[in-house]
């Protein structure tokens, strides 16, 4: 992960509100639902256009993706198959 989460902030092109009761009055931004100043962090009709908001209201698109690559080994056993699955996977064991 990036040392520094961005937070998703109601100003970005890409955010949405789900009750479409987002009022903008020049640097505030009211929820006309709770009746407050619109937070993110704590809304859960909160989305973004491209589905890369987070838990608590950080932006997706700060946070690097990690992967690690698993050996089918690691995994554990390898479950034996019989009867209809064999004849459809076509293998006797898979991972």
């Amino acid at each position: 992960m990036l040392t520094e989460l961005k937070y998703c902030s109601p100003k970005c092109n890409l955010f949405r509100c789900g009750k479409n009761a987002v009022e903008y009055h020049g640097n505030n931004i009211w929820c006309q639902w709770t009746e407050e100043e619109c937070r993110i962090s704590n809304c859960s009709y909160a989305t973004c256009i491209k589905r890369r908001l987070l838990p608590r209201g950080v932006c997706g698109e700060t946070v690097k993706r990690k992967t690690t690559e698993i050996e089918p080994e690691e995994l554990g056993p390898a479950v034996k198959l019989k009867g209809k699955a064999l004849r459809k996977i076509g293998e006797k064991e898979i991972f």
